[in-house]
């Protein structure tokens, strides 16, 4: 099953499974389950955070799965009061996972108002040079906090992580990541349940014979999104896996496309101020 994931190419030479398991809000009394669950299914990317409290779990069952580490794809974030001390959160984070690297390490916000984001990205060097990451990305940055980065130190982040579904399709924004070579990736990728009852959704979804999460994750994979679905549930756990046996045609893309009408739900980056 894991031979289906396609992968992506990163700026910096590696590759990142296009589909993997996310844990915001998961608890801990759900995390190793859930993960242990979305293992066995196949997943094998993992996306987890500092600011999340589930490191330790999801270390356990990494650890509890068996499966070698070389077959794994793990992401932690670092959070917004540790901007000025970004390698010691990340030596306390793989500590809590229990590994001796990430494959990802992303700045979770660039929380502009504190105004500390380009020494975090300077910093996330250092995480690179030492070996406690593979690649080294951002989360929630706009154009505005990239263009920042980018004019202090030359090294273009590996992916962006952005809120991103039907209703909130973000075109702009992955077209300028497009054009700095940084890989989108989807977070909130169901628009937190609320585009799953669009009617457009539902009518494709009947028609394939599919649920309305597996039809929005397919169109997140067709339009080149790295995107991890999180659920504590097993048997959704294991639909939201089975992405690779359908496609949407030209005219099931266009609709979901045509759904876009600036839908945040979640918080504005360039007024976050956590």
């Amino acid at each position: 099953m894991t031979d289906v994931v396609p992968t992506v190419a990163l700026n910096d030479g590696n590759l990142i499974p296009q589909l993997g398991f996310g844990v915001w809000q998961v608890s801990s009394d759900d995390i190793v389950p859930a993960v242990s669950t979305a293992l066995e299914t196949g997943y094998r990317h993992i996306d987890t955070a500092a600011i999340y409290g589930n490191e330790e779990g999801v270390g356990k069952a990494i650890k509890d799965s068996g499966i070698d580490r070389d077959d794994l794809f793990v992401t932690t974030k670092l959070w917004n009061d540790q901007h000025h001390n970004v390698v010691d959160a990340a030596k306390k984070s793989l500590d809590k996972l229990g590994l001796e690297k990430v494959d990802l390490y992303l700045i979770h916000w660039p929380s502009p108002a504190k105004g500390d984001f380009t020494t975090a990205w300077e910093q996330m060097q250092e995480v690179r040079a030492q070996g406690l990451a593979t690649s080294i990305g951002v989360s929630n940055f706009h154009p505005v906090h990239l263009d920042a980065i980018l004019a202090i130190i030359d090294t273009v982040p590996a992916v962006n992580q952005i809120e991103l579904h039907p209703t909130l399709a973000q075109r702009e924004l992955s077209a300028y990541n497009a054009s700095k070579g940084i890989v989108t990736e989807a977070y909130s990728p169901l628009g937190l349940s609320e585009d799953l009852q669009n009617p457009a959704i539902i009518e494709i979804a009947d028609k394939l014979n599919r649920t309305p999460a597996q039809v929005i994750l397919r169109w997140h994979l067709q339009k080149g999104n790295v995107v991890f679905p999180k659920s504590v549930t097993p048997h959704r756990i294991k639909e939201n896996f089975r992405l690779f046996d359908f496609e949407l045609d030209k005219s099931d893309l266009k609709a979901i496309d045509a759904l876009d009408a600036g839908n945040r739900v979640g918080t504005n980056p360039e007024t976050a101020d956590f």
